[in-house]
Parts: C-alpha cells; structure tokens; sequence
C-alpha cells in the first residue's frame, strides 16, 4: 500500500532511500565536494582541521537539496535575504506633521488644563487622584516585599528539605 499525504501539496515522490531526485542530487554533490577537500587537504592539515575546512563548503550544497521556507529553496531564500541586506532601497520618512500641528496640539491641550484647573471640583478631584495614586503605589510595594519575602522563605524551605532529605 502506497501512502499519500492527505495535503497534495506536501506529496513528495522518493527516487531512492526515501529521498528525492532533488535531494539526492544534492546530496550526491556534498559527499562528492566533502570528500574531495577532506582527501586533498588530509596530508597537510591533518584529519579534523580538513573535515572543519569541508563543512562551510559542504552544508550549503545540502541545505539546497533539503531545506525549505515557504515553498523557496535554500538558494532562493539566501538571494532574497542578500538583497533585503545590500540592494534594498533605504526610504525615507517625511513627517506630514509640521511644526505648526504640533504648536497648535500644545495649545489646545494647555487650554484644557487652563478649563480644568478653574473649577474647583476638578482641584479636589486631581487632588484626591494624587494621594490615590501615592496610597496605591505604596499597597502594591508592600505586597512586592511580601511576596519577595514568602519566594525567599519558600526557595530557604526548600534548601532545608533538600538537605534534611539527603542527610537523615
């Protein structure tokens, strides 16, 4: 019985050992071009120095046959990343927002404080809000130092149990 993914797309057809023609090809080559360094380079350098000379060569020659993101080869990939890094145009912003905006933005803003601050009602309010705020960071700096405190006791609690366990 022969199985195909559910997905036509994802059907790849094996030529030998499961891989494809592609990946055999490429693969062929990188046993080819690894093997050729590591024997030329072998009497110089020595085994290891030639295998660490032949894997910069070999690993793009099989990422080629085998690697893939979304749908683009290893090759297509390394040319598209080469030109968003060197041939990409750089563009540049220009503010539609001018000096002039930004001036008239801080007037009406300051207009709203000015409104505001006249009424009475609001001096309370902002009031009230600032000890709320003050009365609010200092409950929630107590509850971090209590939790600092419970982790510190609980890492302490642990360590005892670890060392009780290990030595009774």
């Amino acid at each position: 019985m022969i199985e195909i993914n559910k997905n036509i797309d994802n059907y790849k057809e094996s030529v030998v050992l499961g891989l494809s023609a592609r990946q055999l090809v490429y693969s062929v080559l990188s046993v080819v071009a690894g093997g050729g360094i590591v024997l030329l380079l072998y009497r110089h350098v020595g085994l290891t120095v030639s295998t660490y000379i032949a894997i910069p060569v070999v690993a793009p020659i099989a990422m080629t046959g085998f690697y893939s993101y979304h749908g683009m080869t290893f090759l297509e990939m390394m040319k598209l990343k080469m030109h968003f890094a060197f041939a990409n145009r750089t563009y540049t912003y220009v503010s539609t927002e001018g000096e002039d905006a930004v001036r008239q933005f801080r007037q009406k803003e300051m207009q709203g404080k000015q409104n505001k601050a006249g009424s009475g009602k609001s001096r309370e309010k902002n009031e009230t809000d600032n000890d709320f705020d003050k009365a609010g960071f200092a409950k929630a700096r107590r509850k971090m130092f209590r939790m600092l405190a419970m982790t510190a006791l609980f890492i302490l609690l642990c360590a005892g149990f670890a060392v009780w366990y290990k030595y009774r």
